[in-house]
């Protein structure tokens, strides 16, 4: 290697070498990237609603908020850093997410706890069937890490679809 190209080669961004070919690379970044968009909206959709909710079942709804908050939150580090880890570059600001999120915002001075609890049933839907297209796209390069954490994710979120609807049912 002569002196220039070894210059070139210090210069060069960094982009690690993890097995899977720069094209998969930019589809797999840019598919966690908008779930990361997403998962920050749904978060602050979920806190909004932790925040605001009121009525006989506010004790159980404020809680059950918060944990689901908490499981979003807790997220977004780990999605972030699957992105980096096999060289791709993520979401840098709140402009950037309020670009690619998917989750509609509630700025409503007021939401019912039942419209509350069937929005966030109706996005942690979506964000399930998002979940599952990214896990494809990951199976299909060989990304078995971001597979496997998009696994949990799964379940996790199909879980609060789960409380979401069941709480919204009508006890007989």
């Amino acid at each position: 290697m002569d002196e220039k190209q070894l210059n070139d080669r210090r210069m060069a961004p960094l982009r690690p070498r993890v097995g899977i070919s720069s094209e998969a690379t930019r589809d797999i970044a840019a598919a966690l990237t908008a779930l990361l968009a997403d998962v920050f909206a749904l978060y602050l959709k979920t806190k909004n609603f932790h925040w605001h909710v009121a009525g006989p079942h506010f004790p159980s709804y404020h809680q059950m908020f918060d944990a689901h908050g908490d499981e979003l939150f807790a997220m977004t580090d780990p999605l972030a850093e699957r992105v980096r880890k096999i060289g791709g570059a993520t979401l840098r600001s709140i402009a950037h997410i309020a670009r690619l999120q998917r989750v509609l915002d509630n700025d409503a001075d007021y939401v019912g706890s039942h419209e509350m609890l069937a929005e966030l049933c109706e996005d942690n839907g979506a964000l399930a069937g998002r979940l599952r297209i990214a896990r494809t796209l990951c199976d299909e390069a060989g990304d078995a890490a971001s597979a496997s954490l998009i696994e949990n994710w799964l379940d996790e979120t199909e879980r609060r679809v789960w409380f979401l609807y069941e709480s919204t049912q009508k006890s007989s």
